[in-house]
């Protein structure tokens, strides 16, 4: 068989290889497959199913705060990047260029969009004239593309999904209040919605967004103790206002440059709900978006087929009725015990069991795919029950991620106790850092390890660098990260 068909029979531990653990894992459960273009990766529907739900509930949020979508173009001019040149220096190692079209060269560069402030900055500047047009909120639903070395899927790809908010404000306080509005958005949805615990905090300096005045990010730990930057929002302060030109006419008629701001979160999510929750025998879905979140199998002997599938079937309608995302495998051709081991590799969180017995019982068998807790059911409080249950799953892997997040959270004092720490254990580190990027720098060289932000409420604050230990201007979570 050749390499292109083999496929994964096996999940490797997550002990023994946690990236192989990982690859394993979305390639069995049928998340994505390879594109034959280096660095892209093909969402299959399971996994664009993720996405969609992620989406769409992402979307009500955003509209809930007053916020618009629309939609800018792939193609970017070259010109726009160099009216902003912190921002093109921080992409330019990236960027894709499109340049010719139709056989003949082109006059200008198109760069295949990286992130869109530099078009929204455009347009923004032929539609806003007074504060009457403020604030500007606008989100858009797009791809982007940045030419990445190597490949992770869902975690890191040349090309990905992701949506981009990008808002225009009267003032700095406003542009501030929408900056952090959003990474309150953020926070609420990754732990209410995906039940991932994150760190809120700010950037450092050297970890800020290109051309943004101020960062926050929303951080994560995965299962092998790596970070991923889970969401972002950035106060742009005037510098895009002013490199494009975006004015208005304030309250006293005189002319103003907007502050504007820009936030986002991607399919980064996926890989991060996955190294968060996904354990040795597969996938562990978040009830609140999984593509299925209960799956029902009819059991027992083939003269009682005709009865329980009957009952299946009018279960499955109750609940699909109720607004659960269910589906039924109802095969006769392959053993319950097969189905069974599937099903929870897919990371299903719910197994609806039913058998003859059960409904001569007038109940069901419920099995958790997080605990593995079997409970049988009324039939006839169905609905309400699996709905519970989902709720109960939700919370006992929060709390799962939050517990294992605590466990490998350490506070050192020194840059040598970081670097032991780091062998000996895996995780976050909380350090002192005294403000200078030399001792930031000095941390990623010898570690590998990059701070991931100052957080807004630290466990504890540090009185000193933990590099050349003069008095801490910070306290700062490090770690290794995606």
């Amino acid at each position: 068989m050749s390499k292109d068909k083999a496929f994964v029979t096996e999940i490797t531990p997550q002990s023994e290889d946690f990236s192989r653990w990982y690859i394993d894992v979305i390639k069995k459960a049928e998340l994505m497959d390879y594109s034959p273009v280096r660095g892209c990766i093909v969402f299959r529907p399971e996994g664009y199913e993720l996405w969609e739900n992620i989406q769409r509930d992402l979307d009500r949020r955003f509209k809930e705060t007053g916020h618009r979508n629309a939609y800018f173009p792939l193609f970017i001019p070259e010109s726009f990047f160099q009216k902003e040149q912190e921002h093109v220096e921080g992409f330019n190692p990236e960027l894709p260029f499109v340049t010719e079209a139709g056989g003949e060269p082109l006059e200008e560069k198109l760069a295949i969009r990286p992130t869109s402030e530099t078009m929204f900055g455009h347009m923004y500047a032929k539609w806003i004239n007074s504060y009457r047009d403020l604030p500007m909120l606008i989100n858009q639903w797009a791809n982007v593309v940045r030419w990445e070395k190597r490949t992770l899927p869902f975690l890191r790809t040349s090309e990905f999904l992701w949506q981009e908010g990008h808002t225009a404000h009267e003032d700095e306080a406003d542009a501030r209040r929408e900056t952090m509005q959003m990474l309150d958005v953020y926070t609420e949805f990754v732990e209410n919605v995906l039940a991932i615990p994150v760190i809120r905090g700010q950037k450092t300096p050297s970890e800020r967004f290109a051309g943004a005045v101020d960062t926050y990010s929303i951080e994560a730990m995965m299962k092998d103790g790596r970070a991923v930057q889970a969401g972002t929002s950035h106060y742009l302060g005037t510098k895009f206002a002013v490199a494009f030109d975006i004015k208005y006419l304030d309250r006293e008629n005189t002319q103003q440059y907007c502050h504007t701001t820009s936030w986002g979160v991607s399919t980064r999510l996926i890989g991060a709900l996955i190294m968060v929750h996904g354990d040795d025998r597969g996938l562990v879905m978040p009830p609140k978006v999984a593509p299925t979140q209960v799956v029902m199998i009819p059991i027992g002997p083939p003269k009682t087929r005709e009865v329980v599938i009957g009952k299946t079937d009018e279960l499955f309608s109750q609940l699909k009725a109720a607004g659960v995302r269910v589906r039924v495998d109802d095969r006769a051709d392959v053993s319950p015990g097969w189905k069974f081991n599937e099903y929870e590799m897919r990371g299903i969180p719910l197994r609806l069991e039913l058998g003859p017995r059960d409904i001569e019982n007038g109940q069901c068998v419920l099995v958790s795919r997080v605990t593995g807790e079997k409970k049988s059911v009324p039939l006839d409080n169905i609905v309400a029950e699996v709905q519970a249950m989902l709720e109960q799953i939700h919370g006992e892997m929060f709390e799962r991620a939050k517990r294992f997040r605590e466990e490998n959270f350490f506070s050192v004092e020194t840059l040598d106790e970081f670097k032991s720490a780091l062998e000996e254990k895996r995780g976050f580190a909380l350090a002192g850092w005294c403000g200078s990027d030399a001792c930031e720098a000095q941390v990623k060289t010898e570690t590998g390890a990059t701070s991931r932000n100052i957080p807004f409420e630290p466990a504890e604050t540090k009185t000193k660098c933990l590099v050349c230990g003069e008095a801490s201007q910070h306290t700062v979570v490090f770690a290794r990260a995606y």
